[in-house]
């Protein structure tokens, strides 16, 4: 009797498999992505895609789909990647209609804050109160601040070629943004150019962009993270901690300040979220002031870095484009300022094509579909998907861009319409960057003072310095995978 009453069990527990298997296999096939261009595996698992972000290589392997299945692709049983102007400027329109996904949430645990927020109201609060300091004629005041950190750093590369006998362009470049956005934004700044030093504030920043990434594409390990310490996890967690203690004695040290000197107080770009002005009245709370904090030293920091790495590294690698630049050079004044360089047009086609090809945020920016769906590129996808366009891909689109793996400045003479609505770099629509004009102004000084100090500069192959060592690691932010960038500056 126990031996038919166990094989009546295995029955029922076979057939409730086999029927539970049929209905995963029915709800696949019928799933509205089935019918989106993809490979057969991502109609069934996120697994390749969450592999494919673990290694640093989302946007490769993304592109590589795009390359196979054209301009919308099915990337995971709920995602969908699209590279095409039109069906971008659709996702990312100024009208807000997709709103960003909960991936956001994930990227930044425990953080409310402008970049991280999906409540569309939050956003336009805290946005209307940044947008004005941070914005071209906002910084006109922060100029002499943003020119003496370039020089500076100018400075450090040369003492550190006269010492080392190369200078490391990625490191004195992390040195003066993360000194900008501290200045900037609190009033004082990290004094990396100062002390010279490799502190754990310079390692949080070298790692947040991989610790964010690996936390928001697997969420549910945040709550296993809890009863069982994971190592990347737990990291991310304490990068988090410790950049949140930064904001908060910043702030608070320039809190101080305004309670002394009043409205003698240096500003701040974030001056206006804390103290009301006879025309502003809306303030925010200190623990909102310090959750935008964190969000700048982090934008403000590693995304100028990466660009200006490159930038420099490219043209060193390019005789024909270094030597047009240091032509316009020649015709700025000796004790030029930004108000000069940025009457600089072919800088300013070095500096775009930098942006297209090493996109500081290279992987999609996900949102979500509203209700009623979306026609992307010809392909209709129900409302409550996710979307993405990648900056990588919109980028390389050869339809867009000719010979798109070429560095041409020149390409941004004439530029079309189809590579103007492709060229997301800062994003787009309502959560474009906020530092997009903070950032263009840092690479301007930075790229006339470095080239007017070193017009000789060229890759070295001191300490076995190569091109290898500048293949980008992409997780939610793009940098050199061995963390330098060596110069031979004379």
């Amino acid at each position: 009797m126990q031996l038919v009453n166990g094989f009546q069990n295995y029955e029922v527990a076979a057939i409730a498999l086999s029927v539970a298997l049929l209905g995963y296999v029915y709800s696949v096939l019928s799933s509205p992505l089935a019918k989106i261009p993809g490979p057969w595996y991502t109609n069934w698992t996120i697994s390749v895609l969450k592999f494919k972000v673990i290694k640093g290589r989302r946007p490769q392997w993304v592109q590589t789909l795009h390359e196979k299945y054209g301009p919308v692709v099915r990337i995971s049983p709920k995602e969908v990647s699209v590279a095409e102007p039109s069906a971008t400027q659709q996702i990312y329109s100024i009208k807000n209609e997709f709103r960003k996904s909960p991936w956001y949430k994930d990227l930044i645990p425990g953080v409310d804050n402008i970049f991280s927020t999906i409540d569309v109201e939050y956003h336009r609060r805290h946005r209307r109160l940044l947008a004005s300091e941070i914005s071209e004629s906002g910084l006109v005041q922060h100029r002499p601040a943003v020119e003496s950190k370039v020089r500076m750093a100018i400075e450090r590369m040369a003492e550190e070629m006269e010492e080392r006998g190369v200078a490391d362009v990625y490191r004195w470049s992390l040195y003066m943004a993360t000194d900008v956005i501290g200045e900037l934004s609190f009033g004082s700044s990290f004094r990396m150019l100062e002390t010279k030093e490799e502190n754990q504030y310079i390692r949080d920043l070298k790692s947040i962009g991989f610790a964010g990434g690996i936390r928001a594409t697997f969420p549910f390990l945040m709550k296993v993270n809890h009863y069982i310490p994971l190592p990347v996890l737990s990291l991310g967690m304490q990068i988090r901690d410790r950049i949140r203690i930064y904001a908060t004695e910043s702030l608070k040290r320039h809190y101080k300040q305004v309670e002394e000197e009043g409205s003698d107080a240096k500003p701040t770009l974030l001056s206006k979220l804390y103290r009301a002005s006879e025309n502003e009245e809306d303030t925010l709370d200190f623990i909102e002031v310090r959750e935008d904090a964190m969000s700048y030293i982090a934008a403000g920091s590693d995304t100028t870095t990466n660009t200006l790495t490159y930038l420099i590294w490219t043209v060193c690698k390019k005789p024909e484009i270094k030597a047009k630049l240091l032509e316009e050079l020649k015709t700025l004044p000796s004790d030029f300022g930004e108000q000069d360089v940025r009457k600089l047009p072919y800088l300013e086609l070095v500096i775009q094509e930098t942006l297209r090809l090493y996109a500081a945020a290279p992987s999609g920016l996900p949102r979500i579909v509203p209700p009623g769906g979306a026609t992307l590129s010809g392909q209709f996808i129900p409302s409550g998907y996710t979307v993405s366009a990648q900056a990588y891909s919109m980028h390389r689109n050869p339809d867009v861009y000719a010979d798109p793996l070429k560095f041409d400045p020149e390409r941004w003479v004439k530029p079309t319409k189809a590579m103007k609505d492709a060229f997301v770099p800062f994003g787009g629509g309502s959560r474009v960057c906020l530092g997009l004009h903070l950032a263009r102004m840092e690479l301007r000084l930075a790229t006339a003072r470095f080239f007017s100090r070193f017009p000789n500069a060229k890759p070295s192959q001191k300490e076995g310095f190569c091109d290898e060592d500048m293949v980008a690691d992409m997780y939610f932010l793009m940098a050199p995978r061995k963390k330098r960038c060596l110069i031979d500056l004379y």
